[in-house]
């Protein structure tokens, strides 16, 4: 994707806070010879591993996809979030015509690009279904998913190893601190679905 100077991530913590805030995304298999690539939404975990962060993911076992992984382990997870529309006249400050403001919408995203591993023995599936019930519902006292498994073979896991992540963070780092704390003053006064995320993205990106 295209990545200009100002958007690019202010270091690649950067990046991961932003992927594993998000949780979900579209994982992108171009198998081979494929006039398409398979392209799944699915929910998904970073965890820590050796040399860097790994991502765990299931899906259903009919689903697609396995036979381009097959073909070809190379993927690519593609997430993008936290955006918020920005109106013209929000682009005016002082005495600028809001009318000539040029409007545009701020957003983050990520393409973390790795090797999938396909995940196909219970207790290697199990391991993925504990980590994930772990993250996503710490508090509650559930059930070890082991319990379920005669319903194992109906889901495949996978495990990306993570050989490069691209970040971008377009948040008005083309124009100056003034216009864009105006953008932010606006986003807090409208206060719709994404503004308060993009806001904080906005205001911690301003330079010092």
């Amino acid at each position: 994707m295209l990545v200009h100077p100002w958007d690019a991530p202010l270091g690649a913590d950067e990046t991961w806070a932003f992927v594993r805030s998000q949780g979900f995304g579209h994982l992108i298999a171009p198998g081979r010879d494929r006039e398409l690539p398979v392209v799944v939404p699915t929910q998904f975990l970073v965890v820590d591993a050796e040399g860097g962060p790994d991502v765990l993911l299931h899906l259903a076992r009919p689903n697609p996809v396995w036979a381009a992984l097959e073909e070809n382990p190379t993927v690519l997870l593609s997430v993008a979030g936290d955006w918020a529309y920005v109106p013209s006249a929000w682009k005016a400050v002082a005495d600028e015509d809001p009318a000539l403001g040029i409007p545009t919408t701020y957003y983050a995203a990520a393409q973390v690009i790795g090797d999938a591993a396909i995940v196909d023995d219970d207790a290697g599936k199990l391991d993925i279904l504990r980590a994930q019930l772990s993250a996503y519902e710490p508090e509650i006292a559930h059930a070890d998913p082991a319990v379920h498994a005669r319903r194992l073979p109906g889901i495949r896991g996978i495990r990306i190893s993570v050989r490069e992540v691209v970040g971008k963070f377009k948040y008005g780092g083309n124009v100056d601190a003034a216009h864009r704390q105006a953008v932010a003053q606006r986003l807090n006064d409208r206060g719709g679905p994404g503004d308060d995320a993009a806001r904080d993205h906005l205001l911690r990106r301003l330079p010092d």
